[in-house]
């Protein structure tokens, strides 16, 4: 297998889009990473595409050969794959690029990400996500996906892991990140009182608690590590990249909720692929569809005990500047989640870090830096581990 590396990124504005269309932002994400890349079109051969339901929120299948097509990456022939896994399809398909260049197959793969969402109604746009648990035993009972997450942090509040206000935190330190990216939804620094104010949802989950709505495309340029040289000075080496599953249902992994063990596995394996701990991580994206999750994250990939991620973040620790930069980018919860967009935006947020080009949200001295996108209530976990050289 060959080293790979991340030699372009791109990344749209997220948010409530109205004046841009689907294959708009595909576009645009992709010619901003080939340009990064200082590519042109002519020299990639294959295309991965992260999104989880395009058939239902656009009413158009088949999008691989739609960005293809309006990429001019058709007239080429190149192979174009969609990938789905839920919230975590970004993430899949980013490790789907990655294996097609470290096994020699091709040598310049674009990955990339998008979706939108905003032209559906809320119930619509909600049905679709509810889907992604078990649509059978879970969705089809009435059981929504907060409500899932809800009962997680009901659970993590009574076993004495989190207190209400430590887990309502996370959307504090993300929003405090948000506010310093140019493409994030929401650029606006919050109140921990904001966010336990704030409308209810599924208690004790509340608006503020939850990522929301949002349109948006990423790409990035995958190359063998021995050719980026050829094309730029500034890329990052992917170090690991790993998956692993979980049961669909929440109700059949029994009492232990409060923890994702797809994400445990996933980051066990790229610890030991990469031959460091979680503590040489010096920067993570981090799956916060809801704040709950986001502790949830910080402790399955060992950055903190179990019961202690929330004292953390409460305490600031996971800002720019302390222990571990946590969501530089505002995370879903503010940068926004446009589901497919979401794993390959992570991946392209630590890369920027990894190059020093994240401007005013740069950690410093990165060497190692982590990306977890997750799909359904955890049933699904990519990790990736990207490294400085």
């Amino acid at each position: 297998m060959r080293d790979v590396a991340i030699i372009g990124t791109g990344v749209t504005k997220f948010g409530e889009l109205w004046d841009k269309s689907f294959r708009a932002l595909g576009i645009e994400a992709g010619m901003k990473a080939i340009a990064d890349a200082g590519l042109a079109g002519d020299e990639i051969d294959a295309m991965y595409i992260g999104n989880m339901s395009a058939g239902r929120f656009i009413n158009q299948q088949h999008i691989d050969a739609l960005i293809a097509d309006y990429t001019g990456m058709a007239s080429r022939h190149i192979p174009a794959i969609r990938v789905e896994c839920g919230g975590a399809s970004g993430g899949v398909a980013f490790r789907q690029a990655y294996m097609d260049v470290a096994s020699g197959v091709s040598d310049y793969v674009v990955v990339g990400g998008a979706e939108k969402m905003t032209d559906m109604d809320d119930a619509a746009i909600n049905s679709v996500l509810d889907a992604t648990a078990d649509a059978e035993w879970e969705a089809g009972m009435g059981v929504t996906f907060p409500s899932l997450y809800a009962m997680i942090a009901r659970r993590m509040i009574h076993d004495g892991e989190a207190t209400r206000e430590e887990i309502a935190s996370f959307a504090v330190n993300s929003h405090f990140h948000g506010a310093l990216n140019p493409n994030a939804q929401f650029r606006k620094e919050i109140k921990l009182d904001t966010v336990l104010r704030s409308g209810p949802v599924a208690d004790p989950l509340g608006v503020f608690d939850c990522a929301p709505i949002s349109d948006g495309a990423a790409a990035l340029v995958l190359c063998p590590l021995e050719k980026a040289k050829e094309h730029t000075d500034c890329y990052a080496k992917i170090a690991a990249v790993t998956q692993a599953s979980d049961t669909l249902a929440l109700f059949s992994r029994g009492r232990d909720i409060t923890s994702f063990r797809a994400t445990r596995e996933a980051a066990n394996r790229a610890y030991q692929q990469v031959g460091i701990t979680a503590n040489d991580i010096q920067v993570a994206e981090v799956h916060d569809n809801y704040t709950v999750a986001g502790i949830m994250a910080l402790q399955d990939l060992g950055f903190f005990p179990k019961g202690e991620a929330g004292k953390a973040v409460l305490d600031g620790q996971c800002r720019i500047g302390g222990k571990i930069a946590i969501n530089t980018s505002g995370g879903l919860k503010a940068r926004g989640h446009p589901i497919g967009a979401t794993g390959v935006a992570q991946v392209a947020e630590i890369a920027d870090q990894v190059r020093g080009r994240a401007d005013k949200r740069q950690v410093e001295n990165v060497k190692y830096a982590l990306a977890q996108n997750t799909g359904g209530i955890g049933s699904a976990a990519t990790v990736t581990i990207l490294e400085a050289i």
